[in-house]
């Protein structure tokens, strides 16, 4: 295999491993933005605790796997990256510690004051990560304010409305997966309420998608690839029937189906911007020549053969677990399994 091809595969295993991630941990982070207010007690906060207390770590593994790809295959981009998104990936980094420490912290004792803090712990890191991966994303795809000498902007300027807009993206895309995985893995009254909130999410999430993708039309080039090969364009249309077929399953109240179509609308999501973005990493609002290309930010052939051999062999290892781990524990949650 030639190093271009090393180098597009490589950007392919590393958009994969983006997709796989957002699609994994946003049911989860989901779950943690509508903690504080789609239970109404105790009892059913623990619930919601146990529908992800065997995933949620693992799924974030994955997004290790994306980073260390990143440094891995494409150093320079993974360089650059965490220089001048530093803050906002910092604020990235403390929202996923939060979460996790109040996940296991919460139900350590029975003071009320105790439980509130981290409640809103839990809520307040879900919700960071959300909207500060939608909004570095976002950013990444109309580009940066880069060009030799480094990176113009600050993190205010990387909340502007196309980068917020996309945060909000993220924000609804996962809340209604989280929604749907509660309505799939509880019973009784709590489920019926996560899919009573579905259904709304469904319709926030489907005028917010719409929007964006106007609006990428306007501030980005994530549609030149696809105005080239029109064939490319079976991507987008399958997270548009996949958010569709979401909407019919709540329709029949089949969450299990609903919660499936609903991750292939995250996963159809990410790789329409993945090859979008396609020979960029990192392109530059300033100018072309300045944008970090797969090309000019990879490592080495020899490093990327190496890699890719490592990568067929202990990537489907994982995934086969993944999926063992899923099977599992497959069954909804009941007040007995509980463990938080």
């Amino acid at each position: 295999m030639s190093y271009t091809a090393l180098a597009i595969t490589w950007f392919g295993l590393w958009g994969t491993l983006w997709a796989v991630y957002f699609m994994l941990d946003g049911f989860d982070l989901g779950v943690g933005i509508l903690y504080p207010f789609i239970a109404k007690d105790d009892s059913e906060r623990k619930l919601l605790l146990n529908t992800i207390g065997p995933f949620w770590d693992g799924n974030e593994v994955w997004l290790i796997t994306a980073g260390g790809a990143t440094f891995a295959a494409f150093p320079t981009t993974y360089a650059l990256m965490f220089s001048y998104l530093y803050l906002p990936l910092m604020l990235i980094l403390l929202g996923l510690i939060f979460r996790g420490t109040a996940i296991e912290f919460m139900n350590k004792s029975d003071h009320q004051s105790w439980r509130k803090a981290w409640k809103w712990a839990f809520f307040s890191g879900s919700l960071l990560v959300t909207l500060l991966f939608g909004v570095a994303f976002a950013n990444i795809f109309q580009g940066l304010a880069m060009d030799d000498s480094g990176y113009h902007g600050t993190l205010l300027s990387l909340l502007n409305p196309y980068g917020l807009l996309g945060g909000l993206v993220f924000i609804a895309l996962f809340s209604l997966t989280g929604a749907i995985w509660i309505a799939a893995k509880t019973m009784g009254s709590l489920s019926e309420r996560a899919l009573t909130y579905a259904s709304k999410l469904w319709v926030i999430a489907l005028i917010l998608a719409g929007i964006f993708l106007i609006y990428t039309s306007v501030a980005t080039n994530l549609y030149r690839n696809y105005l080239q090969q029109p064939i490319l364009w079976i991507v987008p249309g399958l997270a548009v029937v996949a958010l569709l077929f979401t909407r019919r399953f709540l329709q029949k109240k089949d969450a299990i189906r609903a919660f499936f179509a609903s991750s292939v609308t995250i996963l159809m999501t990410i790789y329409t911007t993945i090859i979008g973005l396609y020979p960029n990493m990192i392109p530059s609002s300033i100018d072309e020549k300045y944008s970090l290309t797969i090309f000019n930010s990879s490592s080495s052939e020899y490093t990327l053969r190496i890699m890719f051999y490592v990568a067929i062999i202990f990537v489907p290892i994982v995934i086969a677990y993944q999926i063992f781990v899923y099977k599992i524990f497959s069954d909804k949650v009941t007040e007995q399994d509980s463990h938080y």
